[in-house]
């Protein structure tokens, strides 16, 4: 597989969202693809074998001191997603594993059958205090591998059985698989589920996000989960100027008639070589939208592609951004989302008993 593919050889592969497999940034090498005059760049792409490799973690909680987003702790699964999100801001990390953020993030899977494990025991650390844990905050918990590895379903097994809250923010609709467990849990406030949702074109959402579920099964998701009994939410992620940004208000708007009680949404990020893969994508896809897909992009970044800047990185500046902002804040107020949305439970929590630990006589 190569690691870089010239302008002039971008092709899709099917169920792949990125176009290339350009070098990490930690590479010393680039490699390009060439048509060699004999007809080589016409030849039908091979399609992508995912593999899974077993990751070695030693520890499974990640702890986070963003002031962006509403969590202090997390659980990832996996590394790497199969949806294939092109425009996913963990592509990036793939890089560390000396991977490309491109194909390789997509096809090249790591699984932790150890999390449960390594849960129990960071539980079981007399240190250790109860904050919600996130689930999906970097890839997605229920991707396509989730049904043979079940890491998943084994996590929330631990969390649920020692009282622990969790949110969970998912493309699937395999999270209904755990609704036993996930219902137990919401009658007791410990659990929180968000359904990402993008957009309802299904044309666009084969294209930006090929593996995921597909839209209007995700909203049907939505309801399943909220007529459980489970709180559930939206998040309109990513928002894409000049591509998706025109059904904001129509898709908050169906995820309340299913049962959402919660909505929020983040503009598009283009960190480090996503910058570079959107664009392909762009030129691939809808390359007479690209220019101004960028320019706005441009205006709601302080005139660069990516801002990391706290506190507005998640949803921009200037005055499109802001006019997103006054968007999302009006439809969720005409449709009484976030108003009365409860914090979860910490105060349920039970440590898990190690070996040669002593139950409490009186444990209630």
């Amino acid at each position: 597989m190569s690691a870089h593919d010239s302008s002039n050889t971008l092709r899709t592969r099917k169920g792949r969202g990125a176009l290339t497999n350009r070098s990490g940034r930690y590479e010393d090498l680039a490699r390009e693809t060439v048509d060699d005059g004999w007809g080589s760049g016409d030849e039908p792409l091979a399609p992508l074998r995912t593999t899974v490799t077993i990751d070695s973690s030693r520890s499974i909680i990640a702890r986070n001191q963003s002031p962006d987003v509403p969590f202090e702790q997390s659980i990832n699964p996996y590394r790497g997603c199969e949806h294939g999100c092109v425009y996913c801001f963990a592509r990036p990390t793939h890089a560390y594993l000396g991977l490309s953020p491109g194909l390789d993030f997509e096809s090249r899977l790591f699984a932790k059958p150890d999390a449960a494990r390594l849960l129990e025991r960071e539980l079981q650390n007399p240190a250790y205090r109860c904050k919600v844990i996130g689930l999906g905050t970097n890839t997605d918990p229920y991707q396509p591998i989730e049904r043979k590895w079940r890491i998943t379903r084994q996590i929330l097994e631990v969390l649920a059985a020692h009282r622990h809250p969790l949110t969970i923010v998912t493309k699937s609709s395999l999270v209904e698989r755990d609704i036993d467990i996930l219902a137990a849990m919401a009658c007791e406030r410990l659990v929180r589920v968000t359904l990402s949702l993008t957009t309802f074109d299904r044309q666009l959402a084969r294209r930006m996000e090929p593996r995921a579920t597909a839209p209007q099964r995700r909203l049907q998701t939505l309801q399943t989960l909220a007529q459980a009994g489970i709180p559930t939410g939206v998040l309109f992620a990513p928002v894409i100027p000049g591509l998706n940004d025109n059904e904001m208000e129509a898709i908050v708007r169906a995820c309340a008639e299913a049962g959402a009680q919660s909505a929020g949404y983040v503009l598009l990020r283009l960190p480090l070589e996503i910058k570079a893969l959107f664009k392909e994508w762009l030129s691939q896809h809808y390359p007479l939208r690209k220019s101004h897909v960028m320019s706005l992009i441009r205006q709601t970044r302080q005139g660069r592609e990516n801002d990391t800047s706290f506190g507005t990185r998640m949803t921009g500046t200037g005055a499109h951004a802001d006019l997103i902002a006054r968007r999302f804040a009006v439809i969720c107020k005409q449709l009484g989302l976030n108003r009365a949305v409860e914090a979860l439970d910490t105060t349920r929590f039970r440590v898990p008993l190690g070996a040669g630990t002593q139950p409490d006589l009186f444990e209630r």
